[in-house]
């Protein structure tokens, strides 16, 4: 089966298909992890995106179910330089090929995989059309030109409903802006009870959950398309303790003044550099976003710059000066990628202990507990 990937700037790929067969636009972006496609694939971060492996094999140990970071992938394409149809993995239950065909999303191999990520590096990101199809160029540059990236990728990746991890030690409550799996299993890994709620909850149906602590997750697409979550942030700013991550991050520095760009081709793989400022330690850290806070934006502020990236010294961490409140660009959940800043989440925990023993905590009415045991139940129905 062939398939062409047609770039918006005229370039044309001509490849072999796997997956799905048809034709999707998005995105086009490039991860240089070595490892991990499965993770990367159902990463809800590459939501509407067509995305290029620059490891040249991909697909030798197949796919299983204990890997996976989100209930399906939400990607549009996938691009491989090489892909292995027959895994040789004790774990693998099911082919990478299998998996896109199950989930409607068509890929292509025997590309130069090399070629595609210099010209995404030198001219940025694009938009692009993947298709298994015989339609004519002039076609395909049609419906190319006609289509727009999505705006909606936070609606479409998070939770419909509220649930719950039950645990015995702080209460979490994790907005999901399109949360990887690794940040509620680094949650209920130290006993948190965590609760999941959907992207749109408001600031006043957290506070009925009495949480110790607040968590933004991850999530796709530019932070300036969910206006209603920077206003909850605000809202939150000082009452709860709060830790983001990746999106997260982007959205506390809109809610505290700050501004975000775009970032030319962004970062996406799991051996990115980043300096710890205060310690001057560098840490490799995972990471898939195409947005950052802009550095001129946090003067006037009361966020204070925590960490950056050492290949292009952009904003990788942030802390607000008054409130307990801290977040960073990369994933500390990695899934893929090193385990070197878990940390971040203990950190998270000694900052919400820290803030009850200087705020005692009122007891929690009855009233309260009996309305969130309410919600759950239907919530779990």
């Amino acid at each position: 089966m062939q398939a062409r990937l047609l770039l918006e700037d005229g370039t044309l790929f001509t490849g072999q298909g796997f997956g799905a067969e048809g034709a999707q636009t998005g995105e086009v972006v490039f991860n240089t992890g070595i490892t991990g496609y499965q993770e990367v694939l159902s990463d809800p971060s590459y939501c509407g995106q067509i995305v290029t492996m620059t490891f040249p094999l991909i697909g030798n140990y197949g796919i299983n179910r204990d890997d996976f970071e989100s209930i399906r992938p939400y990607i549009h394409g996938f691009v491989v330089r090489r892909h292995e149809e027959i895994p040789s993995n004790w774990r693998a239950q099911y082919t990478l090929g299998s998996l896109l065909k199950e989930y409607g999303i068509v890929g292509i191999s025997d590309i130069d995989t090399r070629m595609l990520t210099r010209i995404l590096r030198r001219h940025g990101t694009m938009k692009g059309i993947l298709t298994t199809g015989n339609e004519r160029l002039e076609e395909l540059k049609e419906r190319l030109d006609a289509s727009s990236l999505l705006r909606d990728q936070v609606a479409r990746t998070s939770t419909k409903t509220l649930f719950s991890s039950p645990g015995n030690r702080e209460r979490i409550v994790l907005i999901d802006y399109g949360a990887k799996s690794g940040i509620l299993r680094e949650l209920t890994e130290r006993g948190c009870d965590v609760v999941v709620v959907p992207h749109d909850t408001t600031a006043e149906e957290i506070r009925r959950l009495s949480p110790d602590g607040i968590q933004l997750s991850n999530g796709p697409g530019d932070p300036k398309d969910v206006p209603h979550a920077v206003k909850t942030i605000r809202e939150l700013l000082g009452e709860f303790p709060i830790f983001g991550i990746c999106l997260g991050h982007q959205l506390f520095a809109l809610a505290c003044g700050a501004d975000t760009e775009k970032l030319k081709f962004g970062h996406r793989g799991g051996n990115h550099p980043v300096k710890e400022l205060e310690s001057g330690r560098c840490y490799i850290t995972s990471q898939n976003h195409g947005y950052t806070v802009k550095d001129e934006s946090i003067q006037g502020t009361e966020l204070e710059v925590t960490h950056i990236n050492n290949n292009d010294k952009t904003i990788e961490g942030l802390k607000h000066k008054k409130y307990p409140a801290f977040t960073v660009q990369y994933h500390p959940e990695a899934a893929p990628g090193p385990f070197d800043n878990s940390y971040l989440f203990d950190r998270f925990l000694d900052m919400i202990r820290e803030h009850k023993r200087n705020n005692p905590e009122r007891p929690r009415q009855a009233q309260l507990a009996q309305t969130l045991r309410g919600e759950l139940q239907y919530a779990q129905k």
